[in-house]
């Protein structure tokens, strides 16, 4: 393969992430209404460190672990700053 080859094969994957990254937004707004009518905090610390864990048990590589986790940590800032701005802040 060409470097060519190679970015467009980059660029359709980014392409990809974008839609997983959206649609994983989707639904963190879905579970920020149901916390906001259960009076739940968005915050959870406990769900993240699960996340975390789950998501280092199942890297392949060849990132290591501590970048899969600042990535997660990225998605998940984001995803929990998009719920506060939707259900005002809870």
């Amino acid at each position: 393969m060409t470097i060519d080859d190679y970015r467009k094969e980059i660029n359709r994957l980014d392409n990809e992430l974008l839609r997983i990254f959206n649609e994983r937004a989707t639904l963190a707004l879905k579970i920020g209404e149901i916390k906001k009518g259960q009076g739940i905090p968005v915050y959870d610390p406990e769900r993240e460190k699960r996340i975390f864990e789950a998501m280092s048990i199942a890297n392949p590589g060849p990132l290591e672990n501590d970048a899969i986790i600042r990535l997660f940590e990225r998605v998940i800032d984001e995803s929990r700053r998009l719920e506060r701005l939707r259900t005002k802040g809870i």
